[in-house]
């Protein structure tokens, strides 16, 4: 199922999930607006009913762009069981799985309004307050567990969206039981005590520490494989192996060898995921291990040390250092 490393998934996958929240903030105001639109009689019926179905259809469209591209990504490779079921993913079980919940809480919702005609108004009425559980598991999941979450822009947007849901839900609750000032500084702290709290958590204890990308300086665990081919005169010795650090990264190295004269060789290191690429040769072979020299597409260089200890017939373990 994990069928590309290319960053354009990636972006795809990060891009449709912003894009959903955004679309379902929206849907979830047009919702309590719907509510109250007998306070706001000036408002055209297909500003609220037709623009709020429409909206849900879109952010259905968005959430499934968003799983079936992080499903076909092999960087953080989640499987369908993953993907499904709550707390099966091993990358940051808590708020993968509200994700999960959300997408699935908002599928419920969305059969609901297929079989609207079926259903007694007042059940449906009470189904769609899930809208809000919805969207508080979407913030959640989103500061929690996406990678952009303490950028100053995406931090804008969760905490503009949080303002402006909470803001709004304390005038629906408010604006028949109290004085028209009570309502507006109550709408006020609530928005800001929102806003805060999401800045607070996002630059806090929720702030994502990236991993490299394309580092020209590294060091990790490094688990592979040796293979040799061997012909009338000359044989050919290759190794292929992961590098599983906070920089991931594949390498292999091959050495054309003769009797006592090692004749050509080649070396090669791709980062993951950018799949940048550092091409070169390797310059001095141990028992154990190579040191070799790459460059990249921009130019730089790269200088690489590996070593290893046979752990079965022809894999190994060990560690690799690269610097500039």
């Amino acid at each position: 199922m994990h069928l590309t490393t290319s960053p354009v998934d990636w972006y795809a996958a990060r891009a449709a999930g912003v894009a959903a929240y955004l679309l379902l903030t929206i849907v979830v105001c047009l919702g309590m607006t719907m509510a109250g639109r007998k306070q706001l009689r000036r408002w055209p019926r297909f500003a609220l009913e037709d623009v709020h179905r429409f909206g849900g259809l879109l952010v259905g469209s968005f959430v499934a762009i968003h799983v079936f591209a992080i499903a076909i990504d092999a960087y953080l490779p989640f499987s369908l069981r993953a993907l499904a079921i709550p707390f099966v993913a091993s990358y940051r079980p808590l708020f993968t799985a509200l994700g999960i919940v959300a997408a699935e809480l908002l599928l419920a919702l969305a059969i609901t309004n297929r079989y609207r005609d079926r259903l007694s108004h007042a059940f449906w009425r009470r189904a769609h307050y899930l809208n809000l559980a919805v969207w508080s598991a979407a913030t959640i999941h989103g500061l929690g567990s996406g990678t952009d979450r303490s950028t100053s822009w995406l931090l804008a947007i969760f905490a503009g969206s949080s303002a402006l849901v909470l803001g709004l839900g304390a005038w629906r609750a408010l604006h028949r039981r109290a004085a028209p000032a009570r309502v507006g500084l109550a709408t006020a702290a609530l928005a800001a005590v929102g806003a805060v709290v999401i800045v607070a958590a996002g630059s806090g204890p929720l702030r994502f520490s990236p991993r490299p990308w394309n580092s020209t300086a590294f060091a990790a665990p490094l688990a592979g494989r040796v293979s040799r081919d061997d012909g009338v005169s000359r044989a050919l010795v290759s190794a292929t192996a992961t590098a599983r650090g906070r920089q991931r990264a594949l390498i292999r190295a091959d050495l054309l060898i003769e009797p006592n004269r090692l004749e050509a060789t080649s070396f090669q290191l791709e980062y993951l995921p950018s799949g940048q690429v550092c091409k070169g040769r390797v310059v001095r072979v141990r028992s154990y291990g190579f040191d070799a020299q790459c460059s990249a597409v921009d130019g730089t260089r790269r200088f690489v040390s590996a070593n290893w200890q046979l752990v079965g017939g022809d894999t190994f373990q060990g560690r690799i250092v690269v610097h500039a």
